[in-house]
């Protein structure tokens, strides 16, 4: 498949990750870090943002698609995925069933409002043979960057991931793109990486701020 954004070894497939993964070879990627949709649609409380001066995408894409986030990946997408990918790392695990293993990452967001999650949950395939590690990234200092896309998780934790799972030469694979923090993390890393995003003004998004990414690191 051809991919419709590409810069050094980072490739950025517009497409359903299914159509996908049905091409790519058992075993062909070391690690797939995802963040599928959790099936609990929480987002769909998102107000439009009529404000002509900033361009708030997703808040305004959940009104025309409140369908987002409901449905959970099916059997045959974890399949797939297993297939494809000698580990996995998978946010939101906790909302879904997968196989056992000891291995888990908590995120503590630090969060300071008391009606939010104080963290997230990732499941670890026993394959990587890491124990349990928690991360701290502040989610206030996130939320003050531009959001693209309303499960957009930060940069830094990403690299965080890459430093403690993945080793140099790894190929890297994530499924639900969404902002594409994962490819700029890999970016800046050098990891070989693809990428799927269905929706293409998240797609599109997302490579905007790839590319004004580069330029900031290059500078840098």
């Amino acid at each position: 498949m051809i991919p419709d954004f590409e810069l050094d070894k980072v490739r950025l497939f517009n497409c359903d990750c299914m159509a996908f993964m049905a091409e790519i070879p058992d075993n062909h990627y070391d690690l797939a870090i995802v963040d599928p949709p959790y099936g609990i649609g929480r987002f769909k409380i998102c107000k439009p943002n009529n404000n002509s001066d900033t361009k708030d995408v997703f808040a305004n894409k959940f009104l025309k698609n409140d369908s987002f986030n409901n449905n959970k990946p099916t059997k045959e997408y974890w399949n797939e995925l297993f297939r494809i990918s000698k580990n996995q790392i998978i946010w939101g695990a906790n909302n879904f069933t997968l196989p056992e293993s000891e291995y888990f990452i908590i995120w503590d967001k630090k969060q300071m409002m008391p009606n939010f999650a104080r963290c997230e949950y990732a499941w670890v395939s026993m394959g990587l043979k890491k124990p349990a590690k928690i991360c701290e990234f502040s989610i206030n200092k996130h939320n003050k960057t531009k959001k693209i896309h309303p499960t957009q998780k930060p940069i830094q934790l990403y690299k965080w991931l890459l430093t403690n799972y993945a080793n140099s030469g790894d190929k890297i694979f994530d499924s639900h793109g969404g902002s594409f923090s994962s490819a700029c993390a890999c970016l800046d890393m050098g990891f070989e990486f693809d990428g799927c995003e269905l929706d293409k003004d998240y797609f599109d998004s997302a490579v905007e701020r790839i590319r004004n990414h580069s330029q900031l690191y290059l500078d840098i």
